[in-house]
């Protein structure tokens, strides 16, 4: 056996393991390399205590990043799940306030009911009445917040029971935060439900509107599930935000454009069509991770909508340059290839031989 034909299953093996990572190895790259940082930064970081309370806190952010991906990899924005997280927060603790003894799994499906609806009427909006999603969820955004501020007056009154909050800040089996189990059944059940028809549809939807419909895909309610289940995806987001930070009316104040650069930075197309669940949950982690770095080594939290902006330019930039020459490649016919390199049967008949 040759020397060229031993070495060839190495670097197949290396293609197989990008082409499983897909769109999202750089973000993975991203992650192991921040990750390593902090050990040498901080080695106390990854104590059992530490490093379960840093994903607790990475949570809300990796559901809502799971839920925004649904959205943007149909072609569509939601940029309401931050107020919907808000509104959560401070629906709950007006719950409490007029009902003491309620339940905290009634009072968890309420915020989930409610973050359904919210996302139910931006589907119906974006698709219905052909609104772009942009401006919908950015209405919904303002409308949520004006209510919160209007029912509250800036300043939410009432507390959340030991019961309610035990999701956000409790622990299983006296050390595991309920918050990791959580997040671990909503990214498996995220990879699921993009394994199953729904989420080829999805991507088929985000790809080509015109082509999916062609195929017989329903576009219209493929949408609006994707940003009803945002909406609950938020809506749980709130019970883990609420549980361990308390109540607030800046609540869920950023949260719509980290969970969009998080969703970026994992390897998702703006557009949509192209892109993986695990990588933007893994994005998400990412975002988390970079500012605790950023925390560790001094720098100014003010800096974090800069680290973001960036972010978000120079993944949509290249993930656009990278699709561009794809399509290119995709779209190019064989008989762009020059005569000579054609077979003899597809030649003109001035080329044949008798």
């Amino acid at each position: 056996m040759s020397t060229a034909a031993t070495a060839r299953p190495a670097p197949d093996r290396g293609r197989r393991l990008l082409t499983a990572l897909g769109t999202a190895t750089p973000v993975y790259v991203l992650l192991a390399t921040v990750l390593t940082a902090l050990a040498v930064t901080d080695p106390g970081f990854y104590e059992a205590d530490r490093f379960l309370a840093f994903v607790k806190r990475a949570a809300p952010l990796v559901i809502l990043a799971a839920g925004q991906y649904l959205v943007i990899v149909c072609g569509e924005f939601d940029l309401s799940v931050g107020a919907i997280v808000t509104a959560g927060v401070v629906v709950a603790a007006q719950l409490y306030a007029s009902f003491p003894a309620l339940h905290w799994l009634v009072a968890t499906l309420v915020l989930l009911a409610a973050g359904g609806v919210a996302g139910l009427v931006s589907g119906l909006v974006t698709t219905r009445l052909r609104v772009p999603s942009f401006i919908t969820t950015l209405g919904m955004m303002l409308i949520l917040e004006g209510a919160v501020f209007f029912w509250t007056g800036g300043s939410p009154q009432g507390a959340l029971p030991t019961a309610f909050r035990a999701l956000g800040r409790g622990t299983a089996f006296g050390w595991l935060p309920w918050a990791v189990p959580v997040c671990l059944a909503v990214g498996v059940g995220a990879y699921l439900l993009m394994r199953a028809d729904f989420g080829r549809t999805l991507l088929a939807t985000g790809d080509s509107e015109r082509a999916a419909h062609l195929s017989g895909v329903r576009v219209t309610r493929v949408r609006v599930t994707a940003f009803v289940l945002s909406g609950v995806a938020a809506g749980l987001a709130a019970v883990l935000v609420g549980g361990f930070s308390g109540v607030s009316a800046q609540a869920g104040q950023g949260y719509e454009f980290e969970a969009i650069t998080a969703v970026v930075l994992g390897g998702v197309l703006l557009g949509g069509g192209r892109g993986s669940v695990v990588g933007a949950m893994a994005g998400a982690f990412s975002l988390q991770a970079l500012f605790t770095l950023l925390n560790l080594r001094g720098v100014s939290g003010a800096l974090e909508s800069t680290v973001q902006g960036v972010i978000v330019i120079a993944a949509v930039g290249l993930g656009a340059a990278d699709y561009s020459r794809l399509r290119r490649r995709r779209t190019r016919s064989p008989d762009t290839r020059s005569p000579d390199t054609r077979s003899p049967d597809t030649r003109s008949p001035e080329g044949t031989t008798r």
